[in-house]
């Protein structure tokens, strides 16, 4: 079952130069998009009642597009575009902002880039232009490629003092081996130390392109106006809108798992022991994702889910443990993660196999089933309180699979999840072989 109604006309499918209302007022919030000639696509959600507007715009380009020699580059350029433009310094960037109360930021993940601020619905306008100025003007010079690649490595050395990010970094290492999504988002110290400025500024005109870029925003705006305020801005950029591309869709590939099973150590000086038992798991376009993220909520996502009870409450062998899954457009993984005494290791480990042993077995039981349908639905409904959830919520929506769903219809999906597709994919996944992942004092 999907959260779909099939007369939804996909991003990439919409005509160039035209708009279309995806959810109306009475649907929960009225969400807008208009795909410009280039394919750029914005989209919007009215929020009448608020005083501000959170705006994003979402590149998709991650760390999965760069090659081997060019690992990091996509987070090394996230922060490159705030130090100047062809027409403002990296202190104009951030007085302009500062000027309004707003906030500025950005992140790199596998798959997209986002730059993203909040400010009040009247500097909305000037919002829009700092942003669009970032994206489409960047001047990456080579003095600011070498200034910031000791902010960059210094960011990776903090990366490097936390093991339970370096855990997480072995584990999908070790799954994916050395593709695109096994390699780290940071990049190496080696990588980093001889990207060029010649290399990183071509990576930006190469994926930096209207046809990539979702433009997000929420609040109390109107749809139109943002549309004549972008449109601007990109003229001011120097930038044509009016070519004839359509929105980019990534190419349909498919990850290679590199293990299934096996056990990797990475022996690092630490008070505690760091592990992360996981599996090959769904891809960011399977209808079963709601599903697993009823089952996730039952098996280690609260205080009273399985493994927070068996590990912890039971047994005091933790101060965190807690199971995830993550889905990218062709692969996923789901997994487990604790941190603990390295003498209790052993005992945890064994802990924790028992639960996923148990749930690949028999399930979640009816009473953990309708715990975990309200736990997804509260936190998903209250996460939407504020402008830039909603932002993210519809960016996220029409970057991943085109189109947005309302919030009924999501918490209809979840609500309508059995006990019986719980245990068939609680089965489908744990029954794998499963790879084991400790970062840890030898």
């Amino acid at each position: 079952m999907s959260a779909r109604n099939s007369a939804v006309v996909l991003g990439h499918e919409q005509r160039p130069g035209t708009t279309r209302t995806l959810l109306t007022a009475e649907q929960g919030g009225l969400v807008k998009r208009t795909v410009l000639p280039g394919g750029l696509r914005i989209i919007t959600e009215q929020m009448p009642s608020v005083r501000s507007a959170a705006i994003g715009i979402w590149v998709n380009v991650g760390s999965r597009d760069e090659v081997a020699s060019q690992t990091g580059s996509a987070h090394y350029l996230e922060h490159l575009l705030f130090k100047g433009t062809k027409n403002r310094s990296a202190l104009d960037i951030s007085s302009t902002i500062d000027a309004v109360g707003g906030e500025m930021n950005a992140f790199t993940s596998k798959e997209v880039t986002c730059f993203y601020t909040r400010v009040l619905d009247t500097s909305v306008p000037e919002a829009i232009e700092v942003l669009v100025d970032m994206i489409t003007s960047a001047t990456i010079t080579t003095i600011d490629v070498d200034q910031e690649r000791q902010v960059v490595l210094e960011e990776i050395a903090m990366r490097d003092d936390d093991p339970a990010d370096i855990v997480h970094e072995q584990f999908s290492r070790a799954l994916f081996g050395d593709a695109p999504l096994g390699r780290s988002i940071l990049g190496t110290v080696e990588n980093i130390s001889s990207l060029s400025r010649r290399s990183i500024h071509g990576f930006y005109r190469k994926y930096y392109s209207p046809d990539r870029l979702v433009i997000a925003v929420a609040g109390n705006i109107d749809h139109a106006s943002i549309v004549k305020q972008i449109r601007r801005a990109f003229d001011l950029g120097g930038v044509d809108l009016a070519g004839e591309e359509t929105p980019y869709v990534p190419p349909k590939v498919k990850t290679k798992v590199s293990h299934t099973g096996g056990y990797v150590k990475f022996d690092k000086t630490t008070e505690q022991a760091n592990l992360v038992i996981g599996v090959p798991g769904l891809d960011r376009g399977d209808e079963r994702r709601y599903i697993q993220s009823v089952f996730n909520a039952a098996l280690g996502g609260g205080m009273s889910s399985r493994l927070f009870q068996e590990v912890r409450e039971k047994r005091g062998l933790v101060y965190t443990v807690y199971s995830f899954g993550q889905q990218f457009q062709d692969a996923g993984m789901a997994g487990v993660y604790a941190g603990c005494s390295p003498k209790n290791l052993e005992q945890v480990t064994q802990v924790i196999t028992d639960v996923l042993d148990e749930v690949a077995l028999n399930g979640i039981t009816e009473a953990e089933l309708a715990k975990a349908k309200g736990q997804v639905s509260g936190g998903m409904v209250l996460g939407l309180e504020d402008t830039s959830s909603r932002m993210s919520r519809i960016a996220r929506s029409e970057m991943n699979h085109g189109y947005v769903p309302s919030v009924s219809q999501v918490l209809e999906r979840i609500s309508s999840v059995t006990l019986e597709e719980v245990q068939a994919l609680a089965h489908h996944l744990w029954s794998q072989e499963r790879l084991t992942a400790v970062v840890g004092p030898e």
